[in-house]
C-alpha cells in the first residue's frame, strides 16, 4: 500500500494486482494510483423534490476534484421523502433510513478504502445519516446540503409544503372547497430543494453549518440559486485542504461544537428532530451528550428568528439578509457561540465570521435583537413526569401559551388519529394521545404531521394539545409534544392512558402528567399485554429489536 498524496495515513491504492487492474478497468491512469480517492456519495433520487438534484451536484463536485489532485468517486443510497411517505405506512421507514444511510456510506468507503467522503444530501434524515457515517469513518469529509426549494404562491400567499397539509384540514372544516384545495396542492412547492421552512431538513443544514462540517453558506443558498452549483468547486478545494491538514471529523465535533449547534436550532425555533439526531451524532463521535444538555442550551438561549412554521419567514429569506453565517455572527457576538471550534475550512468559527457582514437589523424583521426577543428561551423544551420518566420533547415557540389541562381522546395509531379528527372526535380543551407509534411500536417512529395539520385546518390549534411516542415533522407547530419514553410498546404509562383522563402540560417546569393515581395505574398495568409486533421479517422488524430509545437519540448500534 502507497501513500497517497496528501493524507498523513496509508489508506488507498493497494499494491495487489487484482485491485490496480479493477481501478484501471474504471479509467484510471499509472498517476491517478498515487492520488487520493474520494468518495461522493449522494442520496439523490428522482422520485422528491428535496434530492432529484443531488446527482448532478454530485457530479459537479466530481468534476471539479480532478483539478484539485483527488479522484472523486461517486455512488449511491437511499433516500426516504418525509412529505410524500407522510401519514402512509412509508413514514415508518423514515427514521430508518437515516441508520442505513449511515451504514451505507460508511460500508462503502470502509470497504473500498476511500480517503475521505463528501456526502451530498437533500431530505430530512439524509443529513444525519451522512455525519454519522463521517464520524463513524473518522477520515476528511465534507457535508454539502442541496439546498432549499423556493417558496410557492396562491393568490398573493407564500406557500410550502405544510401549506398542502393543512389545506387538507381547511377541506374537512368546510374553510375551503375541492377546486381550492388542488390549486394549494399543486402550487405548494414549484422545484428542486428540500421544504423551505425551518423544518427538520434546513434545521439540521443550518446547525450542521454551525457544527463545523459543511462549508460557510451551505445551508442558506437555495437549491436553484446559481451559487449552489459554484459550491462544487468551493467542496473540492476545501476537501484538498482537509487532506493536507489531515483534519477529520473527530477534531471538528467535540461537545462544544454539538452545542453551538443546538444554541442555532433554538434560536432559530428549530425541528424536534433535532434532539433525536444530535443524540445520535454525538454517540456515534463518542461525546456524551444528553436531553439535559439541550434543556441546559435552551435555557440559555433566546427564540429570534421568525421563522415557519410558527412564524412567517423561509430559508429563502434568511439567504437574504447575509445567509447562515450572518445569523451566526450575530450569535458569536453576543456570547452565545464558541468560536474556537475548528470546522471544515480549517479555520474556526470566529475566524470564518470574522469577515462576514453584520445584520442590519433595522431593515429587516426575521431576526430580533436579544433584548426583543420572541421568547427569552429557545423553543426546544424537555419534559418529565409519570407520562415521561425517561423524558419527552416539546416545541414551545411561546405563541401557544405555557399551561395546557384537558381531558385525553386515545388513539392506538396514526390512522385512527386521523380518522377521529376528521370525524369530529376532538374538541377544544382535548389533548389527544397517539400511541403505539414509538421507535419499536411504530415500528419507526413515524412523524404526526398529519395529524397536527388536521387540527391546525380546523381551527383547533390554539385549544386541542397533541401527544405521542411518535416524533413531529419539523413543519409542526402548536401545543405538541412528542417522543415520550418509555414508549407505549414497552410499557410506559402512556399505554395506561384511557379516553377522559385528565393530562396537564406544562412548559413553566417542564412537565408531563396524568392526573392518575398510582394505584389506578398499577391496577391498570397489571391488565396491560404489549400488542404483537407490526412486523416479523425485513427491516422494519430487525429495526424494532435493535433501536435504542429515543431519549437515546433512537441509534441502532447500541444494544
Amino acid at each position: 500500500m502507497a501513500l497517497n498524496k496528501y493524507s498523513k495515513k496509508i489508506t488507498q491504492n493497494p499494491s495487489q494486482p487484482a485491485s490496480q487492474a479493477m481501478l484501471y478497468a474504471t479509467g484510471f491512469t499509472e498517476e491517478d494510483m498515487d492520488l487520493p480517492q474520494i468518495a461522493i456519495g449522494s442520496t439523490g433520487y428522482d422520485g422528491n423534490p428535496c434530492n432529484m438534484h443531488l446527482n448532478g451536484l454530485a457530479q459537479e463536485i466530481k468534476k471539479h476534484s480532478r483539478p484539485n489532485g483527488m479522484i472523486g468517486l461517486t455512488f449511491g443510497t437511499i433516500g426516504v421523502s418525509d412529505g410524500i411517505s407522510m401519514g402512509t405506512s412509508g413514514m415508518n421507514y423514515s427514521l430508518a433510513s437515516r441508520d442505513i444511510i449511515a451504514d451505507s456510506m460508511e460500508t462503502v468507503v470502509n470497504g473500498m478504502s476511500y480517503d475521505g467522503l463528501i456526502g451530498v444530501v437533500g431530505c430530512d434524515k439524509n443529513m444525519p445519516g451522512a455525519i454519522i457515517a463521517m464520524l463513524r469513518l473518522n477520515r476528511p469529509s465534507i457535508m454539502v446540503y442541496g439546498g432549499s426549494v423556493a417558496s410557492g404562491k396562491y393568490k398573493g400567499k407564500k406557500l410550502n409544503i405544510v401549506s398542502a397539509f393543512e389545506a387538507l384540514g381547511q377541506k374537512v372544516a368546510g374553510e375551503i372547497d375541492e377546486a381550492e384545495y388542488k390549486e394549494i396542492i399543486k402550487r405548494s412547492i414549484p422545484g428542486a430543494g428540500a421544504c423551505g421552512g425551518m423544518y427538520t431538513a434546513n434545521t439540521m443544514a443550518s446547525s450542521i453549518e454551525c457544527m463545523g462540517l459543511a462549508l460557510p453558506y451551505n445551508s442558506s443558498i437555495p437549491a436553484e440559486n446559481p451559487n449552489k452549483l459554484s459550491e462544487a468547486e468551493r467542496t473540492a478545494q476545501a476537501m484538498k485542504n482537509l487532506l493536507e491538514l489531515d483534519l477529520k471529523p473527530k477534531d471538528i465535533v467535540t461537545k462544544k461544537s454539538i452545542e453551538n449547534a443546538i444554541t442555532l436550532v433554538n434560536a432559530l425555533g428549530g425541528s424536534t428532530n433535532a434532539v433525536l439526531h444530535y443524540l445520535a451524532i454525538a454517540y456515534a463521535a463518542d461525546i456524551e451528550f444528553t436531553l439535559e444538555d439541550f434543556q441546559r442550551i435552551s435555557d440559555r438561549t433566546p427564540l429570534i428568528g421568525d421563522l415557519k412554521p410558527s412564524g412567517k419567514y423561509l430559508m429563502e429569506d434568511v439567504h437574504g439578509i447575509g445567509g447562515t453565517p450572518a445569523i451566526m455572527k450575530y450569535l458569536l457576538n453576543e456570547g452565545f457561540l464558541h468560536g474556537d471550534c475548528m470546522t471544515v475550512t480549517g479555520k474556526t468559527l470566529a475566524e470564518n465570521l470574522a469577515n462576514v457582514e453584520a445584520i442590519e437589523f433595522e431593515k429587516q424583521d426575521l431576526l430580533y435583537t436579544t433584548d426583543k426577543a420572541l421568547k427569552s428561551s429557545g423553543n426546544l423544551q424537555i419534559l418529565y413526569g409519570n407520562l415521561a420518566q425517561e423524558g419527552a420533547v416539546a416545541k414551545i415557540s411561546g405563541k401557544e401559551g405555557l399551561l395546557f389541562e384537558g381531558k385525553a381522546v386515545v388513539y392506538n395509531s396514526e390512522q385512527e388519529a386521523n380518522d377521529g379528527i376528521s370525524n369530529g372526535e376532538v374538541e377544544r380543551g382535548n389533548v389527544v394521545v397517539i400511541r403505539y407509534v414509538g421507535p419499536k411500536g411504530g415500528p419507526g417512529m413515524p412523524e404526526m404531521l398529519k395529524p397536527t395539520s388536521l387540527i391546525m385546518g380546523a381551527g383547533l390549534g390554539k385549544s386541542v394539545a397533541l401527544i405521542t411516542d411518535g416524533r413531529f415533522s419539523g413543519g409542526t407547530h402548536g401545543f405538541v409534544v412528542g417522543h415520550i419514553t418509555p414508549e407505549a410498546q414497552t410499557g410506559g404509562n402512556i399505554a395506561l392512558v384511557e379516553t377522559g383522563d385528565i393530562i396537564t402540560i406544562s412548559a413553566e417546569d417542564n412537565s408531563i402528567t396524568v392526573n392518575v393515581s398510582e394505584k389506578e395505574l398499577a391496577e391498570r398495568r397489571a391488565k396491560w399485554q404489549a400488542p404483537a409486533p407490526k412486523h416479523t421479517k425485513g427491516i422494519l422488524f430487525k429495526y424494532a429489536k435493535s433501536v435504542a430509545p429515543a431519549s437515546e437519540g433512537c441509534v441502532t448500534d447500541k444494544y
